[in-house]
């Protein structure tokens, strides 16, 4: 299999640089299409690339270039799913896939894969997932996937009997057919990438291909208060087990400020650093991963209390003369400061701003209820000042995050929250927004080491 075949890799990226690099040293023929110009693209990949003979084709799509003496398309997963490549390929009969599939056909008899996806968490329950079963088994477990390292660039080191763990995007289960995960997650379903996939009905139907070759033998991990997720997996013939964050069930729930697994305490809530229910669910869903392999509740917990959550993604950082730092400044919209906001209980103190671009601050009222100072930042600096005035909650205006910062720890009291969540882009000043993040994340080291 995929091997002295005549393939086409649509997009370079990680996932097309990885598959070429496999596929060439099969003996395949390997051309590589993307539409942008070379010079837009890692010079060091495309040297090593064509050092190795793969064809590279760039700053078009030439329409002779797909014919039917191709055996497969292999598309990245930001491809539109409509691109004319893609349509001429199921004209022609050329199976189109993607890296996933690919190196999933090729994974060796015996390893056991744990797919994990969602519209919001998965990343961090990957993160967790890994990091746990990584401590219970050592160099047998591998972490692969949308996370950032594609699956076809560990299949050199994979053996029988090791456990790959996988964040699955929606993108990628577009072009998914024989993928199996013999565990697998889904921690919620909303309305996200409709642009990608054309509508909220057919991205739940993508997510849901998850499971669709799973059989009794395989588990199926699913939050029972979703409502999305249970109307979308209930023809699934998976062995079906349950979280809830809102009740206890017969499976992972949350009781008296504590995580039961079936009845077993295993850990309680104040040993989560990671803020807000959304992450308590997060961690209920690697619990279960890792309970199905055994693994016992001291590893758990190990690892849990130690987990400062995914880096710039509502982020925990420090605790400083009782106040709490976090860095999320991934949140460059409204609706993930809105869900940063809905993760604490105590008065906050949030940097909000960046590049103006003509956000909607308004639409965060709902959930400023416990929000006691803003700190306004960046190029729309003095909108935020308006909409924390309009609030009667007391505003502070910098144009730059150092000097904020001072401000935030001055008028914040002892036991409250210092969350940067902006709201908004970065680049009216950085790079991008993890530079804002890592500059964040030193000023709190400063303040500490002062201390």
């Amino acid at each position: 299999m995929f091997t002295n075949n005549k393939i086409l890799i649509l997009g370079l990226a990680r996932s097309g640089y990885q598959s070429a690099k496999y596929l060439i040293a099969r003996g395949n023929e390997v051309i590589l299409n993307d539409g942008k110009e070379e010079s837009k693209l890692d010079a060091d990949q495309i040297a090593e690339l064509r050092g190795l003979g793969v064809q590279l084709i760039f700053g078009s799509h030439p329409d002779d270039l797909l014919d039917n003496s191709f055996d497969y398309l292999i598309k990245n997963p930001g491809v539109p799913i409509d691109h004319k490549y893609v349509l001429k390929a199921r004209e022609l009969g050329v199976e189109v896939i993607n890296e996933v599939e690919m190196a999933y056909r090729l994974l060796p008899e015996g390893v056991k894969l744990i797919g994990i996806t969602g519209t919001n968490g998965k990343t961090t329950t990957t993160t967790l997932t890994y990091n746990i079963m990584h401590k219970a088994f050592g160099d047998k477990v591998f972490l692969a996937g949308n996370i950032g390292y594609p699956l076809c660039s560990i299949l050199n080191d994979v053996k029988s009997g090791d456990i790959i763990v996988m964040e699955v995007s929606c993108q990628q289960l577009e072009n998914l057919d024989k993928f199996n995960p013999d565990v697998a997650l889904m921690t919620n379903l909303s309305p996200a990438h409709i642009d990608f996939l054309k509508s909220f009905e057919n991205y739940k139907r993508v997510k849901a291909k998850l499971f669709k070759n799973q059989t009794s033998d395989n588990i199926a991990i699913l939050n029972i208060e979703n409502e999305d997720v249970m109307n979308e997996t209930k023809n699934i013939k998976s062995t079906v087990k349950y979280f809830s964050s809102k009740r206890e069930i017969n499976g992972c729930y949350l009781k008296d400020d504590a995580i039961y697994y079936y009845g077993d305490k295993v850990i309680s809530r104040d040993q989560i650093f990671i803020a807000g229910i959304h992450n308590v669910e997060n961690c209920m869903g690697a619990i279960m991963i890792a309970k199905e392999f055994g693994v016992t509740n001291d590893v758990i917990i190990d690892v849990i209390s130690s987990f400062r959550g995914v880096e710039h993604r509502l982020e925990y950082v420090d605790t400083v003369n009782g106040v709490r730092f976090y860095n999320d400044t991934e949140a460059t919209n409204i609706k993930c400061t809105q869900i940063a906001l809905s993760s604490f209980d105590q008065p906050v103190t949030i940097i909000l701003g960046g590049l103006e671009r003509g956000q909607d601050f308004n639409e965060l009222t709902p959930f400023m209820g416990n929000v006691s100072n803003i700190i306004a930042i960046g190029q729309c600096r003095d909108r935020v000042l308006e909409y924390g005035n309009s609030l009667n909650i007391p505003t502070y205006s910098y144009e730059f995050l150092k000097d904020g910062f001072d401000k935030c720890v001055e008028v914040t009291k002892t036991g409250g929250i210092i969350l940067l969540s902006p709201a908004s882009a970065s680049w009216d000043q950085y790079k991008e927004c993890e530079i804002r993040g890592a500059e964040f994340k030193k000023k709190v080291e400063e303040l500490k080491n002062e201390n």
